[in-house]
C-alpha cells in the first residue's frame, strides 16, 4: 500500500498563554484614597492657623447657598432675609454672627424726599434774606447759592477788587466776617452737617510747593471761615469736614487765574451724604480685633526673643572665665570730674553746645 493510501493525520498544539493582568484597579482606588486624605489632611492644617475670631466667617460660607454666594447675596444667619428657596439653612448655627456695616437701616425715599425739601426751602430763605438784608445785599453778587448731590452750596467768592482775605494769607477782611457772622446763626436751622473747602487760584509761591504753598493757604483760609462762623453764633459740632483744595477745583476751568478761583465753599450736607461719609470714616470691628491680635503676637515674639536671648547671655557667662573687674577711677581723676573710658567704649561722646544766652 502506498503513502497516498494512508490518511493524513494533521497535529495541532494550541501554545500556552499567559491569563489577562487583573490586578491593577486596586492601584487607582488606592491612588485616590490618599489624595483624598491628603487634601483633609491639608484642609484641617489649615484650619487650625486660622485665628478663632475668623472661623465664624468661614462657617458662613459653607452654610451659603452657592448661587447667592456668587451673586452677593445676604448672609444665612442675616434675619432680615431668607435664603433662595425660602427655606433656613440644613445646617446649625449656635453662633451667628452680627449684621455687617453695610446691612444697617438707610435712609428711606421719603426721608430722603423730606431732607431735600428742607434744604431747598432753607436754599429759598437765603435767596430771600441776601436781597432785603442791608447787609448781605451789597455782597450779593459774591455769594453763589446751588443744589448739588451732597446737599446745599454756599460759595463765597473773591472779587477784584474786593479780595476776602489778604493776599498770600489767612487774615480774614472785614467784610468777610460780616458774611461769615451773619451766615453763622442760620446754618443753626437744620441739623445737618457742612462741610467747608478753601480754594486758591494757580499762582504759585516763590518756592513753589516745596514750603508753604496753596495747599496750606487754602486749608488756612478753611479753619479761618470755620472760625468766624463759630463766633457769629453757628454750633461747633455741625462742621463735619475742613478741607484745603488748593487750586484743584477751579470756577473756572479756562482762567485758573481768576479771582472767582478764590473762594470758600460750605456745603449743608444732605442726610444721604452724612450716612455715606460716616460709613466711609467707621472701621470693621472684626478688623481692629484681627490687628490687636498681629500686635499681641509680634509683641509676644519679641518678648520671646528678649528672653532667649538673656538666657543665653546667662550661659555664656557662666561658662566663661570670670571677667576682671572695671577699671576703677583714680582719686585724682575723680575730683577733677574725668575718667578714662571703659575698654571698648566709643571714646568719642558727642558734645552738647550749651545754649546761646537769652534764648529759652
Amino acid at each position: 500500500m502506498s503513502d497516498a493510501d494512508y490518511p493524513r493525520v494533521v497535529v495541532r498544539r494550541k501554545k500556552g498563554g499567559h491569563a489577562a493582568h487583573h490586578g491593577g484597579a486596586w492601584k487607582i482606588a488606592y491612588a485616590d484614597y490618599v489624595t483624598a486624605m491628603m487634601a483633609f489632611f491639608l484642609v484641617m492644617w489649615l484650619l487650625s492657623l486660622v485665628p478663632k475670631e475668623n472661623l465664624g466667617q468661614i462657617a458662613e460660607y459653607f452654610r451659603m447657598p452657592l448661587m447667592d454666594a456668587i451673586t452677593g447675596g445676604k448672609m444665612v444667619n442675616d434675619p432680615s432675609s431668607v435664603i433662595p428657596g425660602k427655606s433656613p439653612s440644613v445646617i446649625p448655627n449656635k453662633n451667628p454672627l452680627p449684621p455687617k456695616q453695610s446691612d444697617r437701616p438707610r435712609l428711606s425715599a421719603e426721608e430722603d424726599r423730606r431732607d431735600t425739601q428742607r434744604l431747598e426751602d432753607l436754599k429759598a430763605e437765603l435767596e430771600q434774606l441776601i436781597q432785603t438784608d442791608p447787609v448781605l445785599s451789597q455782597f450779593r453778587p459774591q455769594l453763589l447759592l446751588d443744589m448739588t448731590q451732597e446737599g446745599l452750596r454756599i460759595q463765597i467768592v473773591d472779587a477784584q477788587n474786593r479780595p476776602m482775605f489778604e493776599t498770600g494769607s489767612a487774615s480774614v477782611q472785614p467784610y468777610m466776617r460780616t458774611i461769615l457772622r451773619e451766615l453763622g446763626p442760620l446754618l443753626n436751622k437744620l441739623p445737618n452737617s457742612i462741610t467747608i473747602s478753601g480754594h486758591t487760584d494757580a499762582r504759585q509761591y516763590a518756592r513753589g510747593e516745596k514750603a508753604y504753598s496753596n495747599w496750606e493757604l487754602s486749608a488756612d483760609r478753611a479753619n479761618a471761615a470755620r472760625q468766624e462762623l463759630v463766633a457769629g453764633g453757628m454750633q461747633e459740632s455741625k462742621v463735619k469736614r475742613v478741607l484745603g483744595l488748593a487750586s484743584t477745583v477751579s470756577l473756572i476751568k479756562d482762567d485758573p487765574y481768576a479771582a472767582v478761583n478764590r473762594r470758600i465753599s460750605l456745603v449743608i450736607l444732605n442726610k444721604r451724604t452724612e450716612l455715606r461719609m460716616d460709613q466711609e470714616s467707621a472701621t470693621d470691628p472684626l478688623a481692629l480685633k484681627a490687628q490687636g491680635n498681629l500686635d499681641n503676637a509680634l509683641q509676644n515674639a519679641i518678648e520671646g526673643d528678649t528672653a532667649d536671648q538673656r538666657d543665653a547671655n546667662a550661659r555664656g557667662s557662666s561658662a566663661g572665665p570670670e571677667s576682671a573687674p572695671a577699671e576703677q577711677p583714680s582719686a585724682g581723676a575723680a575730683a577733677s570730674g574725668k575718667s578714662k573710658p571703659a575698654a571698648g567704649s566709643d571714646a568719642k561722646a558727642p558734645a552738647r553746645s550749651a545754649p546761646a544766652s537769652g534764648n529759652r
